[in-house]
């Protein structure tokens, strides 16, 4: 099931997924290229490309402050798992691409966690989830139709 969930007995996890009318390859492309990233999500800028090993800044116009992503692992159209996040509190991210009807549609499913089982770490859990089905959409409208979905998305 997806949603928030108990990673462990203390622990709060996120997940959700969406189908992309575009292969696996295509898919993580999107993703892992700098300026593919930032036409549809990091609006303000990406330093590099996701490999494993690497750490690149993610940049939001709508969020000022570039944000430091760790790529810990990235295998091409497969998965890629990040970690981000205050220095005392990193944040394990995972995509996970997975093709279907003959390699023409990729489902992406994005896990991140974990927070604390309080009411902060719950709060802090949905408002996350909320941001990676958004990055989901934005994601599938951009490979889909060429539309940049976060233009003033969340700014008046």
């Amino acid at each position: 099931m997806k949603g928030v969930r108990m990673a462990s007995g203390k622990d709060l996890q996120v997940s959700t997924f969406g189908y992309i009318s575009r292969c696996p390859v295509q898919v993580y492309e999107a993703i892992a290229d700098p300026r593919q990233l930032e036409r549809y999500f990091a609006t303000g800028g990406v330093s590099g490309r996701l490999e494993t090993g690497s750490t690149v800044y993610w940049d939001f116009v709508d969020f000022p402050g570039a944000f430091p992503v760790q790529v810990v692992s990235a295998t091409q159209a497969e998965h890629i798992e990040l970690r981000w996040g205050q220095a005392n509190e990193l944040r394990s991210v995972n995509f996970e691409f997975e093709p279907f009807r003959n390699f023409t549609r990729t489902k992406l499913t994005i896990t991140e966690g974990s927070w604390p089982l309080t009411p902060a770490g719950a709060q802090e859990a949905l408002g996350s989830q909320m941001g990676w089905t958004g990055m989901l959409s934005a994601l599938k409208a951009w490979l889909e139709y060429g539309v940049n979905l976060r233009d003033g998305f969340y700014k008046q």
